[in-house]
């Protein structure tokens, strides 16, 4: 009996994190005996299932199980997290588990992918942000919570698990076997790409993100021999993470002013993060590229940077999450991912559930090249128009090309790059008047 006492206790304290500030403390007497009726009636169904349920049923499992009934009422990133879970949600922020490296979430009742990270198994076997999960190996998603998909998700490398996965091309779902690996996040990558136009992608948001970053940028500008000439910040398929990591990516790009605000009911949940102008990148343009799968934190960043008019953002509209999640522990082993805030940008937008238009809309359309991989002219189509006989010889393009294959076939990007040298040339011009 001390021990129902004790587990009935921690859910009436949980059930106070749920309910508003106050609410027990000065209602109403009305509203305060209808409370009391109402806990009255879980504990009399509680103690009913315990007494006259076919099968003895464990009282860990029926509180678990009513603490996830009220969190799925609220949104589908809300949920009460076993000791399993919350060890996973641990792991994910310190970039290594096991699994397929997928991000999820519940979108019109339906287990969606938000993105699948890049490099990682998910990735790899074709899962596209947007598919709809409708089954796990042999276990349907129909009203699954978010962490019990991803307890079954993840497990040992070198195990395989199905998906059976819908898109709106398929004609029928089908049926994707990814094989489980050790998913080691790297958080940023880089390259130059012509004429010292930097490259930077970030896959997620971790702990040390903004630092890598900023070690990342400082690489390119000592390749370069230089400051660069411009710098594209890929963000598409970028699920989000951190939020502090959010504020530390923007503010290497900008100056000063606000960054991002939070909103939520109680005080500790109101926050504004600023831009400090030490450690900041010379004003070089700035292109971020951004798709539906590009959520949460990769929002905020690409949010601050448009409207603060530091960088042009191309591709394809966001995600749209724009609240913050909380996890807060309760004793050692469980905890509770609550959503405590909405985010705003700058300009007092919030992107929830509308996501972040690109200034310039471009999908990843496939570019037309010819059979020994360059990029299709004019020269290349039959019956072309000769060039005048007085006209200068052709030349090859200026500059050093550290382009690859697959940067040529992503259009997206070209589109980005080319934006980045056009806006150089307007700079110079300027400049020149």
């Amino acid at each position: 009996m001390a021990r129902f006492r004790r587990l009935l206790f921690i859910f009436i304290l949980l059930l106070g994190l749920v309910l508003p500030y106050g609410y027990f403390t000065h209602p109403a007497a009305a509203d305060q005996d209808a409370d009391y009726q109402t806990l009255e009636l879980f504990t009399d169904v509680l103690s009913i299932i315990r007494k006259s349920y076919v099968e003895e049923v464990d009282l860990n499992e029926l509180i678990y199980g009513a603490i996830r009934g009220m969190l799925v009422t609220l949104d589908p990133h809300s949920s009460f997290l076993t000791p399993e879970m919350y060890q996973e949600m641990k792991d994910d922020t310190h970039g290594e588990f096991g699994g397929l490296g997928i991000e999820i979430t519940i979108k019109d009742g339906i287990l969606t992918v938000v993105s699948p990270i890049e490099d990682t198994p998910a990735f790899k076997a074709g899962i596209k942000a947007g598919d709809q999960i409708l089954q796990i190996a042999d276990t349907p998603t129909k009203d699954m919570e978010i962490m019990e998909a991803v307890r079954l998700m993840r497990g040992a490398k070198g195990e395989s698990i199905n998906l059976t996965i819908w898109r709106p091309e398929f004609e029928k779902p089908q049926v994707f076997t990814i094989t489980r690996d050790i998913i080691h996040l790297q958080s940023v990558k880089s390259r130059l790409l012509d004429d010292g136009y930097g490259y930077v992608r970030l896959a997620q948001f971790q702990a040390r993100t903004g630092a890598d970053l900023h070690d990342h940028l400082l690489k390119l500008k000592q390749v370069n021999g230089a400051d660069l000439n411009g710098l594209i910040l890929d963000l598409r398929n970028n699920p989000g993470g951190l939020l502090d990591q959010a504020v530390a990516v923007s503010d290497l790009f900008l100056e000063e002013g606000l960054i991002v605000y939070t909103e939520g009911r109680e005080e500790g949940s109101q926050l504004r993060f600023n831009a400090q102008l030490q450690g900041t990148e010379p004003n070089y343009p700035l292109v971020v590229l951004i798709n539906g799968g590009s959520a949460s934190a990769s929002e905020i960043v690409a949010g601050a940077l448009h409207d603060r008019d530091r960088a042009v953002i191309i591709g394809e509209r966001s995600f749209g999450k724009g609240s913050v999640q909380t996890v807060i522990p309760l004793g050692e082993e469980t905890g509770l991912r609550l959503t405590t805030a909405r985010y705003y940008t700058p300009n007092g937008i919030s992107i929830q559930a509308r996501g972040i238009s690109p200034d310039i809309l471009v999908p990843p359309s496939a570019i037309d090249q010819t059979a020994d991989g360059r990029q299709m002219r004019e020269k290349d189509l039959q019956n072309h128009f000769q060039p005048l006989s007085n006209q200068q010889p052709e030349s090859e393009e200026p500059g050093t090309s550290l382009l690859t294959e697959e940067d040529r076939q992503d259009y997206q990007l070209m589109r980005a790059l080319d934006l980045l040298k056009g806006l150089e040339i307007l700079q110079r011009q300027q400049s020149a008047a």
